[in-house]
Order: structure tokens, then C-alpha cells, then sequence
């Protein structure tokens, strides 16, 4: 079997975790690269991750979280943050960034810059929080494979409440809006649900191949 099927059959959303154990820095240092590798629709990364440490400041998220411990519990909470303004001056900063990693000539750049432009000025503030949504949606994805791979436990939760974060975390102030939160770090040995058989459609069920 491939290690990559056995490290996700390895994994599952973690109700409990040791929180006498952290997570040592160079894990830390994996999650941020692979968040920051994570594909996103134009290449636009419009998701931020904060990566929580300090308990105390976790503790005061626990009411916001429907009282779920593992945000208190793990080693470190990562809470992703879609940005909320995709305007001229973002989509202008990601072609400089272009420009200064690739040296693309900008005659080159610019159809692909216009179209882009006009795109998101044609799209509802609604439409573009939607769309930057579905791109926390990814990362989240991306590192919980990473995760796995890793033997990092991890619980993906949306049973949250954004404005309680907000007012902990001061993210208006950032100009961000949480939309996922995930609780990292190592299962408490008396888990009762790191036992549990994962519960599946067979892969006739799920696949279709043409």
C-alpha cells in the first residue's frame, strides 16, 4: 500500500488531543510551505493562515468554537483568513510579484493583468467572498494530506463564530474574515475515536470512470 493511502487511512478528525505534547518548530515550518504551495484559482492566494500558539489567547476562542476543547487542547490552532478586498491594488501586486520572480516582460503580462481587472470588477462583493472561500477550502485540503503525511493530528472544524474571532484576533483590522479553523498537534492516548474504523462508500460508489 502507498504511504500516502496508509498516512490517510492514519488520520481522522482528532476529538481529543495531548496538550502537554507541541508540535517542534521544523513541523511548524512544513505547514507554513505547503500552505503556501497550495494551487488557488489565477494564483491569487487570497487566504491567509494565523497559526495560534499562546493558550491564553486560544482559551478565550473556546466559546466562539461551540465549546470544542481541541482548539484549547492542541498544540497550535491554525485559523484560515480570506482577505477582504480583491481590488485593483491586490491583483496589481501579485503581477509585480510575477515580474520580480519571473522577469516577465509586462507587454506580456498585460492581457492576462486586463483580464483579471475586469473580471472581479464585474463580480459582487458576495461573488468574490464565495470564490475566496472556496480557496481556504483548498489549503485546508492541502494540509491536511501534509498533515497526515507528517503524523501532525489535526480536526477541520466550520462550527465556529467568525465575529467572536474577529473580536479576539482583531482581524478587520487586517483586513481579513475567518472562514476555517483547524486544531493541530498529537491525539490524547485515550481517544476513543483514533480506533475507530473510518466509515466509507466503497470506491465503485464514489469513482466514475469513463
Amino acid at each position: 500500500m502507498s504511504h500516502v493511502i496508509e498516512a490517510l487511512q492514519w488520520r481522522y478528525a482528532t476529538k481529543k488531543f495531548d496538550n502537554s505534547r507541541y508540535l517542534p518548530e521544523h513541523k511548524i515550518e512544513i505547514i507554513k510551505e505547503a500552505f503556501n504551495l497550495t494551487a488557488t484559482s489565477f494564483g491569487l492566494q487570497p487566504v491567509k493562515l494565523l497559526i495560534i500558539k499562546n493558550r491564553d489567547l486560544r482559551q478565550q476562542l473556546v466559546s466562539d468554537s461551540m465549546d470544542q476543547q481541541q482548539v484549547v487542547d492542541a498544540s497550535h490552532l491554525l485559523v484560515f483568513c480570506i482577505e477582504k478586498n480583491i481590488d485593483n491594488t491586490y491583483i496589481d501586486a501579485y503581477f509585480k510579484n510575477i515580474q520580480e520572480i519571473r522577469d516577465t516582460p509586462d507587454e506580456i503580462l498585460e492581457p492576462y493583468r486586463d483580464y483579471l481587472l475586469s473580471h472581479f470588477k464585474d463580480e459582487t462583493p458576495e461573488q468574490i467572498n464565495q470564490w475566496s472561500t472556496k480557496q481556504a477550502y483548498l489549503a485546508m485540503g492541502n494540509l491536511l494530506t501534509i498533515c497526515a503525511i507528517e503524523e501532525i493530528d489535526a480536526c477541520p472544524m466550520e462550527g465556529f463564530n467568525p465575529d467572536g474571532y474577529d473580536t479576539h484576533l482583531g482581524l478587520s483590522k487586517k483586513g481579513l474574515e475567518a472562514v476555517l479553523v483547524m486544531p493541530i498537534g498529537y491525539r490524547a492516548t485515550d481517544d476513543m475515536f483514533s480506533g475507530f474504523k473510518k466509515v466509507r462508500k466503497t470506491i465503485e460508489d464514489v469513482i466514475l470512470e469513463l
